[in-house]
């Protein structure tokens, strides 16, 4: 029993506890020295283990198939990257049973797992089990796994049910399945199966924490929270917990609350385990605190810790954050830089710094360079009027109308989904016309505006003072260009 405790431990990386089961069962005998053995690979000691290892198969005379399997399953199931020692042991094990063994095979095939071309000779060995033991569970499971890591989702939902309908407590398959139904993005699916693997599984803080955290993952953050203050109330100190206390608090809406969980987290964490994403929510919390010059702080910390694949979007969060505080210089910089090899949608975040400050001819360049790449893209004509209205603020060239006109033509095809817009233009438009003495004009816009919104103030007094002839509207202000988010 303390052997296989030791198996499970390891097989969730929780090597401490795999290395104390290991050794209760570790002794003089061939299996007592592999157990010995074991405990030494979770420890991180490769050479003892390898002596363990040689003086098991010694005592044996290299022959015993069950002693042999253990060891080659003892690398299999390790970090061991070499296996070339492994397969030794695993060649010794085959030549000893004469045949194919499932629990070898699948031990082969983990051990090929560890190289990076060694997929098909890892599922050849899987294969290989499940023919000489059509109902060995494992092999079904471990075949599942590697399926998941080629994308072949429909082989591995097969073969992880298979496993699961040879064992009904097989608790591994559940979480394989689980996982890949929240990476296809079926979150429902993935909550449903990791709730079985819960109720499989070893009770323990270990494994409500694991549904804390795919909780999280799947966006279910109040529900996340509950099972986070649960494990924390029996493991106050436990790290990944008082993390995504502060994470989840954060995404509830609870800023304050996430502000105390971060500092306590931030207070409490060990340094080498805080991560990139902890300074990023640390800078998102201290942002809704208001606290804008500590938030660009955090961030720089986020981005210095961050892997090349997050640092563009922690690069993106600290532009917003020097927007908010006025340093439009250092948002530019990077902006500018980002939009040479960027997208549209950088270019838009470009045109709308220039905008926030106030640098409205540049603004302007930088729109019109999306409106010629993607000239059925509404948003972006919208916020070039604004733009422009800024630039010709007493409305009296007319710099804004031919944008907020093709803002009508496009947007009109959608009137719910551009509402605010097609109100704005045609209040705009209206007003300008007024402004010319085009009363005709500005009646249709403004009737125009109240067929889109009839609870639109501004073309409801314009149009009276339009049909009363007592005085022009007034261009009403345009409204800040809208941010990229």
């Amino acid at each position: 029993a303390n052997f296989e405790m030791g198996r499970l431990y390891q097989m969730r990386d929780l090597d401490d506890s795999a290395a104390m089961y290991f050794n209760k069962a570790a002794g003089p005998t061939p299996f007592g020295q592999v157990a010995a053995g074991r405990a030494a690979l979770a420890k991180g000691q490769n050479d003892a283990a390898a002596t363990s290892f040689d003086a098991a198969a010694k005592a044996t005379k290299n022959k015993d198939a069950k002693v042999l399997t253990m060891i080659a399953q003892a690398y299999g199931e390790s970090d061991v990257k070499n296996i070339d020692k492994a397969l030794t042991y695993v060649n010794a094990a085959q030549t000893a049973n004469k045949k194919d063994e499932p629990a070898l095979m699948v031990a082969r095939g983990n051990i090929y797992l560890k190289t990076d071309q060694g997929g098909g000779e890892a599922m050849t060995s899987f294969d290989r089990a499940t023919m000489a033991n059509p109902n060995y569970t494992q092999a079904y499971y471990e075949k599942g796994v590697l399926d998941v890591r080629s994308r072949n989702a429909g082989d591995a939902v097969k073969n992880l049910q298979k496993a699961i309908e040879l064992d009904a407590k097989y608790a591994p398959a559940y979480k394989e399945l689980a996982e890949m139904y929240f990476y296809a993005g079926q979150y429902d699916k993935a909550l449903s199966t990791f709730k079985q693997y819960q109720e499989v599984a070893e009770k323990s803080t270990n494994t409500d924490a694991e549904y804390a955290s795919f909780l999280y993952l799947t966006k279910k953050f109040p529900e996340a929270l509950v099972e986070v203050n649960n494990v924390l109330a029996k493991e106050p100190n436990n790290v990944t917990m008082n993390r995504l206390k502060a994470y989840t608090m954060y995404e509830t809406g609870d800023y304050a609350g996430a502000a105390t969980a971060m500092d306590t987290y931030m207070r409490t964490a060990p340094p080498e385990k805080i991560i990139a994403d902890d300074y990023a929510y640390q800078s998102r919390i201290l942002g809704k605190t208001d606290k804008v010059a500590e938030s660009l702080v955090a961030i720089n910390k986020a981005i210095e810790l961050a892997p090349a694949s997050k640092k563009p979007d922690f690069e993106a969060e600290k532009t917003k954050i020097q927007l908010r505080k006025g340093d439009y210089s250092g948002a530019l910089g990077a902006l500018k830089e980002k939009a040479k090899n960027g997208d549209l949608a950088d270019q838009y975040r470009l045109a709308a710094a220039y905008a926030s400050a106030k640098s409205y001819t540049q603004a302007d360049s930088v729109f019109n360079i999306i409106n010629t790449a993607k000239p059925d893209y509404v948003p972006a004509y919208i916020a070039r009027a604004k733009v422009n209205a800024a630039l010709d603020p007493e409305a009296s060239k007319g710099l804004a109308n031919p944008y907020y006109e093709k803002y009508i033509a496009l947007g009109s095809a959608d009137p719910t989904k551009y509402k605010a817009g097609l109100v704005e233009s045609y209040d705009y438009l209206g007003a300008y016309s007024a402004q010319k003495n085009n009363k005709a004009a500005a009646k249709d816009y403004f009737e125009k505006a109240l067929a889109v919104d009839p609870t639109d103030d501004f073309a409801t007094k314009s149009l009276k003072i339009v049909n009363g002839a007592s005085a022009p509207a007034r261009k009403p202000a345009a409204r800040p260009v809208p941010k990229k988010k």
